[in-house]
């Protein structure tokens, strides 16, 4: 039996084809009992069927295998679980026949609270707390609700049957109810067979639930679910479905493959959706939509989460990932074309704008050293949780950007079409997605795009004019300033004076050179030219990688760069690209490649702009350095916040309080940002009129004087003052937090608390996220702790790190503790004190983390010496932010 464990993957002498499970949950003693028949193809000698079984107790006594053709019934001579490796063994005495049989086996769980595999949910009814049963089994943790192969690439159809069930609960799996037998108080729910899927797809929910239901045009039943008395909560999420459902159709030209599908709110999640086919889950927060009491920001969440759980529908469901390797094909496709979606219903929202963020993301992740490839090998199920990252979701879904933008939209729809009639209900690799869209395009799209999925990082491409010449060089771009040597094959787009000049090529060496006048078509005359040429109009520009559409980062030489500041003031770039020099230029002063002064010159330029998605990363990057001078220039750090707060007053007066009618979605979601902001930067009369309006709304919930849109806003102001002699504001807060039953409002003011500058509160509002009033899923929104807060944060997660990993012990949601309180800080010291603390409580589930987090730090303590030692910074500071406008 030892030959099978520590294996990444399962053997393969027996493939599974159809289950028939039964389960029997006890919402009141939170246990379950079940039994599962396998019909099952033996196809090579062997003495040993393993399969996957994790914190299951199964009955020896019950297994047994029954060879199809002879009906001879074989029982095992030993049966162990390995729980390390979470397998089950089965020892025969004999060899097994080949062909087909049944595997019998019947087990036992436990409905635990880890928020994986099958586990129980709490929720109110009338005062009274109950509980709900749920599976989350993405990504191994069937396993842990019944034994399985539980591997994405052992697909197999399913029949589920669920016993015990309180008749007036409902009772939800990915197909539609077969039959219901009632006997007295509980009742006998089985559903219709599933089409052919993996295990990680499979679902259940029990509880009680009201619901919201349309119909697609072709006939499928789509509902929304969610706690009794907050059903015109779904109806958002019910009419982005409808609609989106009918999109897929279209774009993938195959229909939805269920006849139904449903989508339920789950009170404790620990993601933020969950795709099971027909079945999809969700945070509340995710799903639900209150007229009244949602912000903008919520309404387009629950629109881009549900286009992204449905893509699965099509994109992992239909067509599935052979290994978890190939993981980005799920999550970075469907992030992509949940933006593709969203931009279909609300054009108005410019979410391609906002799909920078991703991007964003993407390039800050794979900045580090410590990143890894798009493609990962994975060894061992426990290593599968930490690539659920920014790699897979949001670098993935950046590179089928910039593959769509290279083979044009129609060519890479059709491609895509045929992909997945191809590899309908099977398995795929990464190479099968590059075959298609070789096929369809006719490009060499396999070389093109290796490059960027099996190596890690990005290139920054650094530009130059030279005697007429434009000039490329390619180098692996790492926030730490280290040189990497990785090499890319790059598309370039470029823009010379004016978006009518548009051209491209790929950078396939690296370093190029290019002929302005034969390239471009212009001369120095129109602005093209050397910047140092007297004849250079002084409004020239050129920018590289047009509307961010490329993976990489662009390095200009100071004249081009002073020519696009230039363009900038002038409004002459799109949205687009003003958020790419300016996040570039933020990511080159990190890796001190460019001075911390130029970066805040460049900032300057920015103090006219209304656009959501610039302003929003505008301030981000403000955050940002305000940390890195409170640590390097303390003395300069209350003129930079008095600059930041300059350049945010023209769209703060043109946004006001109020939300004005008919205002743009965009608006509402930038008045929030731009007032918690000011509030961030000590801005006095914001901190005022915010104390103001929550005062209002403390004696009326309804009053129009606070929005959903700025509440947050509100929340973290009165946060600024709050202190261990001034309670009043953080009591109030607490308050509203207790007395609301929407997820929403509750994770706004998790959100707010921790920003305090009082060490006290902070330490305070800690300890209140390991308290049952915090839901585990939301205790890590606290953790925004504020610059003076982090020491106590430290301190705090290092005295609670036990309790912290037992209860959070594996799975994304621990490694948000780590990176939230770690990753802040900026100095060598702390680089070796965060070391040695994590050698003495090691936990497998963070490494990766871990070593990224630390990385951070080293980073930050870099960029504070470099910072510490600029010349004439504090000259340059002095004049921006006494600057008049």
């Amino acid at each position: 039996m030892e030959q099978f464990k520590g294996q990444p993957r399962l053997p393969k002498f027996a493939v599974p084809k159809r289950y028939e499970l039964r389960l029997k949950p006890d919402l009141t003693t939170c246990k379950f009992g079940g039994s599962v028949s396998v019909d099952l193809d033996i196809v090579a000698d062997t003495q040993f069927i393993v399969l996957n079984a994790a914190e299951l107790s199964v009955n020896a006594g019950s297994v047994s295998f029954t060879h199809g053709d002879s009906s001879k019934v074989f029982k095992p001579s030993k049966v162990e679980a390995f729980q390390e490796d979470g397998i089950l063994v089965l020892e025969f005495g004999e060899t097994l026949p080949i062909g087909p049989g049944v595997l019998a086996i019947g087990f036992e769980g436990i409905l635990n609270d880890n928020m994986k595999g099958f586990y129980r949910s709490t929720y109110e009814h009338n005062g009274e707390k109950k509980n709900m049963a749920v599976t989350q089994f993405e990504p191994v943790d069937a396993r842990r609700c019944f034994p399985c192969w539980d591997e994405p690439a052992w697909k197999a159809t399913f029949k589920i049957t669920l016993d015990g069930v309180p008749s007036e609960l409902v009772a939800l799996s990915n197909m539609s109810i077969l039959e219901e037998k009632v006997d007295g108080n509980l009742k006998t729910v089985s559903y219709l067979e599933s089409p052919i899927m993996s295990t990680y797809l499979v679902a259940v929910v029990i509880g009680l639930f009201d619901y919201v239901e349309d119909h697609t045009s072709d006939g499928v039943k789509v509902r929304v679910y969610c706690q009794v008395g907050k059903a015109n909560q779904g109806k958002f999420a019910l009419y982005v479905a409808v609609k989106t459902l009918e999109l897929y159709k279209e774009y993938f030209a195959v229909p939805y493959s269920l006849p139904k599908l449903d989508m339920v709110a789950i009170p404790d999640f620990s993601a933020g959706a969950m795709e099971n086919y027909g079945l999809v889950t969700y945070r509340e927060t995710a799903l639900l939509f209150d007229e009244q009491h949602s912000a903008a920001a919520n309404k387009q969440r629950v629109a881009t989460v549900v286009a992204h759980e449905l893509a699965h529908q099509w994109f992992g469901n239909l067509v599935t990932m052979e290994w978890w390797t190939h993981l980005w094909l799920n999550e970075g496709f469907a992030t992509w074309v949940s933006y593709l979606a969203t931009d279909s219903l609300f054009p108005e929202w410019k979410i391609w704008t906002q799909f920078l963020d991703e991007l964003t993301a993407g390039l800050k992740l794979d900045g580090l050293e410590e990143s890894h490839p798009i493609e990962v090998e994975i060894n061992h199920a426990a290593e599968v949780d930490e690539i659920f990252d920014a790699i897979s979701y949001k670098k993935g879904a950046s590179v089928i950007r910039m593959l769509q933008s290279y083979l044009g939209a129609e060519v890479f729809q059709r491609s895509l079409a045929s992909y997945i009639k191809k590899h309908a209900s099977s398995n795929a690799k990464t190479e099968d997605l590059w075959a298609a869209l070789e096929e369809g395009s006719g490009e060499p799209v396999n070389k093109l795009m290796n490059s960027w999925t099996k190596q890690k990082g990005y290139p920054v491409i650094s530009v130059k004019v030279k005697d007429q010449k434009l000039e490329f060089d390619q180098t692996q771009f790492y926030s730490s300033g280290s040189q990497g040597d990785g090499q890319w094959i790059v598309p370039i787009t470029l823009c010379c004076g004016s978006y009518d000049v548009r051209k491209s090529f790929l950078l396939q060496s690296k370093s190029e050179t290019l002929d302005i006048k034969e390239f471009l078509g212009c001369s120095v005359a129109t602005g093209c030219g050397s910047a140092s040429n007297k004849n250079n109009a002084v409004c020239s520009w050129i920018k590289v990688n047009v509307d961010q559409t490329g993976f990489y980062r662009v390095k200009y030489e100071e004249e081009l760069a002073a020519a696009l500041r230039n363009a900038i003031e002038k409004k002459h770039l799109s949205s687009t690209d003003r958020f790419g020099i300016l996040d570039d230029s933020f990511a080159l002063s990190m890796a001190r490649q460019q001075s911390f002064a130029s970066l805040l010159t460049l900032l300057s330029a920015y103090r006219e702009e209304l656009d959501y998605t610039v302003l929003s990363n505008l301030i981000t990057i403000s955050y940002k350095l305000a940390r890195i001078a409170a640590d390097a220039v303390p003395e300069l750090l209350d003129l930079i916040n008095q600059f930041f707060i300059g350049l945010l007053q023209y769209s703060a007066e043109k946004l006001g309080w109020q939300p004005k009618p008919g205002e743009s979605h965009l608006d509402a979601m930038l008045r929030g940002d731009i007032l918690t902001a000011l509030s961030v930067f000590g801005h006095d009369q914001t901190i005022d009129e915010a104390s103001r309006r929550f005062h209002a709304f403390l004696d009326d919930r309804n009053t129009p004087l606070l929005p959903p849109d700025i509440r947050r806003a509100a929340y973290v102001a009165v946060m600024q003052r709050a202190s261990a002699s001034n309670r009043s504001g953080y009591e109030s807060l607490l308050r509203v937090y207790r007395e609301t039953d929407l997820s929403q409002e509750k994770t706004r003011i998790l959100g707010s608390l921790a920003s305090c500058p009082d060490p006290n509160i902070t330490l305070e509002v800690l300890n209140f996220l390991l308290t049952p009033e915090v839901r585990s899923q939301d205790a890590v929104i606290g953790l925004a702790v504020s610059s003076e807060g982090r020491e106590t944060a430290w301190t705090w997660l290092k005295a609670n790190w036990e309790y912290i990993s037992k209860t959070w012990g594996s799975g994304f949601l621990i490694t948000r503790f780590v990176s939230a309180i770690v990753s802040s800080f900026a100095s060598f010291e702390k680089v070796k004190e965060i070391d040695e603390f994590f050698k003495a409580h090691p936990n497998p589930s963070i490494t990766r983390t871990l070593k990224q987090s630390i990385e951070r730090v080293q980073i930050n303590a870099k960029w504070v010496e470099s910072v510490k030692s600029e010349k004439n910074l504090a000259d340059a500071v002095k004049e921006l932010a006494y600057r008049k406008y």
